[in-house]
Parts: structure tokens; sequence; C-alpha cells
């Protein structure tokens, strides 16, 4: 479904994604991981048309999207989710997710029913007259969640949805995230929470300073030496084999 090929995008003198290459398959769920810092937000950006690639493409469905606008992208089915949640605070949850939803529906009363279902659908139903400016961090997720699920996406990109969650939440939006899967909607997800990484994707690219440098099975990649010293510094593998070892024969 989405293919990146050698994508580059530089900012002054930073090369903040560096010659990344990745691949979503249609009915997938698939995470981008890596430290704070790696790029990953700046690689989303560049696949969702909200920064211009130096070099390198972007295919969605077979047709290339490289340095398209954001609202055209959106059209051809792939939307993003954003860390930083800002919903229209003087709106309802209800206007809020038919932001999203007249992208599909042009008439009124389809596009709030189309918001009604979509905010069931995501656990909300009970708070769709509520104003969005009273919802807690959890409920702003679902709400982000919400809205661009409204526009009726073929593929999902989510920016770290369960930053701030507490541990239950973070069950719940994994859930709501396997369900958004179930109804054929692909999913290529940013996060550091790994219990909801290693429990929803099936492939793993790890980022880190621009580089891809391991992709592969969720257990593969976690236990893949480059991608421990990514996280915890240079000599980590090792310490960490040594100390299984010991572990092993005492």
């Amino acid at each position: 479904m989405l293919k990146v090929e050698g994508l580059t995008k530089i900012f002054g003198g930073l090369r903040a994604v560096d010659n990344a290459s990745l691949e979503v398959p249609e009915g997938r769920i698939v995470a981008l991981i890596g430290p704070n810092g790696a790029g990953k937000t700046t690689l989303f950006a560049s696949i969702a048309g909200f920064h211009k690639p130096n070099s390198g493409k972007v295919t969605l469905l077979g047709q290339d999207i490289t340095g398209m606008a954001v609202h055209d992208i959106a059209r051809r089915g792939m939307v993003r989710t954003f860390q930083i949640t800002q919903p229209f605070a003087k709106l309802s949850v209800h206007e809020n997710i038919a932001v999203g939803a007249y992208q599909r529906f042009p008439r009124r009363d389809e596009a709030w029913e189309h918001a009604r279902r979509i905010g069931e659908q995501v656990g909300m139903g009970a708070m769709l007259e509520q104003p969005a400016a009273d919802l807690t961090v959890a409920g702003r997720k679902r709400l982000e969640l919400a809205r661009t699920l409204a526009t009726g996406p073929k593929l999902l990109l989510l920016d770290e949805v369960m930053a701030g969650l507490n541990p239950s939440e973070i069950v719940e939006i994994i859930e709501i995230i396997q369900k958004i899967r179930a109804s054929g909607v692909t999913v290529l997800l940013i996060e550091h929470v790994m219990q909801a990484v290693m429990s929803l994707s099936e492939h793993i690219y790890v980022l880190s300073y621009g580089k891809i440098i391991a992709e592969g099975a969720p257990r593969e990649v976690v236990s893949n030496p480059a991608v421990i010293e990514a996280y915890l510094g240079r000599g980590a593998a090792e310490k960490m084999a040594a100390g299984h070892v010991e572990a092993s024969h005492a």
C-alpha cells in the first residue's frame, strides 16, 4: 500500500531523515520506533506531505505522491494524527469529528451520522455532546483518532497516540487500533510504548539519527544489538549479553 524509497529530508545542515526506505503492506500494522530525536516525526511529516523531501520517492497505492499537498494526499486515503492534540475547543466532540467527516460527506446530515458512528467506534458515544475543551488527555487522543478516521482513510499514520496515557488507557487504545485494522484500515504507527508496539505490530522499522538501522518481526528487532545500542548507548548490547550469560551460569 505504502512504499517509501530513499527519502531524505534536510533542515539547514541537519540530515533529519537520511535515505530511509520502508514498506507498509495493505491490511497490516507496521511500527516505526527509535530513540528521541531519531527523525521519526520528520519522516512521518515527509510521507504525509507536511514536509517536501529533498530526495526520495513516496508511493501510495501504486501512485507517486512525493511532494503532493496534504489535502490531496488525504483525499487519496492517507491521513495522520499528531503528537500534540489540538481539538476545536469551543466545539463539541461530535462537531469536531464531523469536521473530518465533511471530506467524505458534503451533506450535513450524512456527515453528522457518520461522525456519530465513528465516535461510537472509538468509545466516545457517551461524550458526543461534551465540549472538546473538557476532555482528558485520553479523551483528546481518542478524538484525534476519531477525526482522522472520519475522513475514511485507507492508511492511518499514528504519531505517538499513546503518549501520556496510563496503563489501562493504553490497553483501551490498543483494542481500538485493533478494531480499526479489522475494519479494513492499514496502520503505520510511531510509538514509544513498547507494550503497544509488541502487541500491535507485525513488522517494525527502527530509525536512529535519520537512518533505518534495523527492520523485522517485533521479537527479532528488540533483541537486535544495533537497536539495543541505539536506545541504551554503545556497549549496552555486550553488557546485556554478558549479564545474560552470567545469570545463566548462576
